[in-house]
């Protein structure tokens, strides 16, 4: 039976985006002077303030300020009518030392690190994308993405304001193959570039602003979209046809937005952050946790394995679950569920006894193997965790106090890195 699958995206000028943001970037300078930093750094973001708590433990000193500011006028909060603006909002930071009693389960030698909390992490793949994504997920981050682009060019959309948010419902047929796009949702903030006076009544004003949006939006960011899929080569853009439904700031004008409309905080995407609604999420956040916490880092790790296991032919889907208790270094449980997908003869219990064996799942292990003790966070603080391609960029870091330059991975986790092996394993050819 044909169904219909939705998921959201947002902007990252979604007032928990910034907060996302700007816990990932602290994160990443104290990593940047002291990588054996343990950082838990949540942010809250409303009208003309920012508030920064958390526990670190680090031989580093970071301008928490300064990071902030920079993270927000790059998102692009540069306007005092913003009521948010990265020059003149207050910043009042309220960091303090890690705890003694959780420093000592996970600050240990080598691969006998222990985990940094308990708790549950989901791993998630599918072959609907190129990018082993979920296709609703990957449409929506795409429009957000073209937005961003349209607003910093300031040409075609000149209105656009940083807050956004996308949702994409997909009809998939009796197989679970995407077949079209059903509907498209956009909001987006914008200014109030149409007002009322004379003839025009406050009621007109604003519906001549939502059919100038909707219009650009149908005209010109959803072919931008069609576009930029095509140009990349993907399949996706035939998803897209002329029959799709769309909403476009469904309660009217939103010119009020950003934190200033909604206060933002760190974590509250966790579904945009991985897999748009499909596979499971453990709950836990990501942003502002170096990777001795295992929300992230063991998340990292299993979406690595379900990646792998899809490409490497083993099934159509995969979700990987791990289980941690806090100081212990081995995951306490893996589970796996292939819905009924596997092309091989294991059943699933049988899978996660083989990823038991295959991968090294302590922190340390995890840590070591996708470079987590590099700066790296802030690229992952917006448009998803998972289903970035992996890249190489130089990055400056200080060592002893002195600056040096080391090239350094980026979305390590998505490396198709153990595909040869695992089809070796299962005796796939």
């Amino acid at each position: 039976m044909a169904f219909l699958f939705t998921s959201e995206a947002v902007s990252e000028g979604h007032p928990d985006k910034i907060s996302d943001q700007i816990s990932d970037a602290i994160l990443d300078e104290f990593l940047r002077r002291d990588p054996e930093s343990k950082v838990a750094c949540e942010t809250l973001c409303t009208t003309g303030l920012v508030v920064v708590a958390g526990e670190v433990r680090s031989e580093a000193y970071v301008d928490v300020q300064n990071v902030a500011r920079r993270v927000i006028n790059r998102i692009g909060y540069t306007r005092s009518d913003y009521m948010f603006d990265g020059n003149s909002c207050g910043i009042l930071s309220a960091i303090h030392e890690q705890s003694p009693d959780i420093n000592q389960g996970v600050v240990k030698k080598d691969e006998e690190q222990g985990a940094g909390d308990q708790g549950i992490m989901f791993g998630y793949a599918c072959d609907e994308t190129r990018e082993y994504m979920p296709a609703t997920l990957i449409l929506a981050q795409v429009i957000m993405k073209e937005l961003a682009v349209l607003r910093r060019e300031h040409n075609e959309m000149p209105y656009l304001r940083p807050d956004a948010k996308s949702q994409v419902t997909v009809e998939y047929d009796e197989t679970g193959c995407p077949v079209r796009v059903h509907t498209i949702v956009v909001s987006t903030q914008h200014d109030e570039f149409i007002r009322a006076g004379g003839n025009v009544t406050e009621k007109e004003a604003e519906r001549q602003m939502g059919k100038r949006i909707e219009d650009d939006v149908r005209s010109i960011l959803i072919p931008r979209v069609k576009a930029r899929l095509q140009r990349a080569g993907d399949k996706l853009a035939d998803l897209i046809g002329d029959d799709y439904l769309l909403y476009v700031n469904p309660t009217g004008k939103f010119v009020i937005g950003g934190p200033h409309g909604d206060t933002g905080v760190t974590g509250r995407k966790v579904i945009v952050d991985t897999y748009g609604g499909r596979g499971a999420h453990g709950g836990g956040a990501f942003s502002g946790k170096d990777a001795s916490k295992v929300d992230r880092s063991a998340a990292y790790a299993a979406r690595h394995i379900a990646k792998n296991m899809v490409a490497a032919g083993i099934a159509d889907q995969i979700l990987v679950q791990l289980s941690y208790a806090i100081g212990i270094a081995h995951p306490l449980s893996i589970y796996v569920d292939t819905y009924g997908t596997a092309r091989v003869s294991d059943t699933d219990a049988e899978i996660a006894r083989r990823i038991e064996r295959l991968f090294d799942l302590r922190p340390a292990s995890i840590v070591e193997r996708f470079g987590l003790k590099n700066p790296i966070f802030e690229a992952t603080a917006s448009y998803g965790h998972f289903g970035n391609r992996p890249y190489r960029r130089e990055v400056t870091l200080f060592d002893h106090g002195r600056e040096v330059t080391k090239e350094i991975e980026f979305f390590g986790w998505e490396k198709l890195d153990e595909v040869e092996n695992l089809r070796r394993e299962f005796g796939i050819l």
